[in-house]
């Protein structure tokens, strides 16, 4: 694990190979409503930058390139830029965006754990997550801008894991603000699910090969999945709603006053 960890410290060595190779190439679905910053704004911006510290941001040093769909729509597909923090051997956390320039816009997050600890979660909890076995071996999920040796690497770890993705932004839909429900979202498990048009624009704007790039994941092992993950394909579906019932909120509260009884 100590080699992964190392080669997570290199992506932010070789940081720059992304602005040239997997960076600023693929542009927000919207354009947010307001005024234009106002000068003082950039300045407290430029101030902020040179002054505070940001150490939760600069932890997130790897970026993949991956698409999800609503759980409960497959026809809803979209691609997400994920910004990733490994925070141990057994835990990553991603922020997802829509693009890569100046003007993307944070659509959601993804948490990530090792089978091990999928397998530990509870039953109905399970219908939340998907594995990443296809993303992996298809070659759908890349780590654009990074050396050929580091993103295998990379993938070698990811493809028995498990994520939870939750989207909060759907600038897919063209709305140019936040509104509306959270919604849970879920990875593709198999050839023929994901629009083929969706994938190889994005292969050509990172001059990629999805094709090529599943050949040189061949070596890869495919795991044994957990069979209560991807429920989606049992028709055991799981979404969130907006409601005026606040009853799960204020159990939560209460279980984390009382020490989780």
């Amino acid at each position: 694990m100590g080699k992964f960890k190392h080669t997570l410290a290199m992506l932010s060595v070789v940081g720059f190979l992304a602005a040239s190779c997997g960076g600023r190439n693929t542009e927000s679905n919207v354009e947010a409503p307001g005024d234009e910053k106002p000068g003082e704004d950039k300045l407290l911006g430029i101030g902020a930058d040179l002054l505070q510290d940001k150490t939760p941001m600069r932890e997130f040093n790897a970026y993949l390139n991956g698409f999800h769909f609503y759980n409960g729509n497959m026809e809803a597909q979209m691609e997400a830029h994920h910004y990733v923090h490994q925070l141990n051997e057994d835990v990553y956390q991603a922020i997802i965006f829509d693009g890569n320039g100046n003007d993307a816009k944070l659509m959601g997050v993804e948490y990530i754990i090792t089978e091990r600890l999928f397998k530990a979660l509870p039953e109905e909890e399970k219908k939340l997550w998907h594995s990443h076995h296809y993303e992996v071996k298809s070659g759908s999920l890349i780590a654009p801008g990074i050396p050929h040796a580091a993103e295998h690497e990379l993938m070698e770890k990811l493809v028995s894991t498990y994520g939870k993705t939750i989207h909060t932004w759907h600038t897919d839909q063209q709305r140019t603000l936040p509104i509306g429900a959270p919604m849970i979202m879920m990875g593709f498990t198999e050839d023929g699910q994901i629009h083929p048009q969706l994938l190889a624009e994005r292969d050509q704007r990172f001059n990629v090969s999805s094709a090529e790039i599943k050949k040189k994941r061949a070596d890869i092992p495919m795991p044994t999945l957990d069979p209560m993950a991807n429920a989606w394909e049992r028709g055991e579906l799981r979404q969130f709603i907006i409601s005026d019932k606040v009853d799960s909120a204020l159990h939560m509260h209460q279980r984390a006053v009382h020490g989780g009884k």
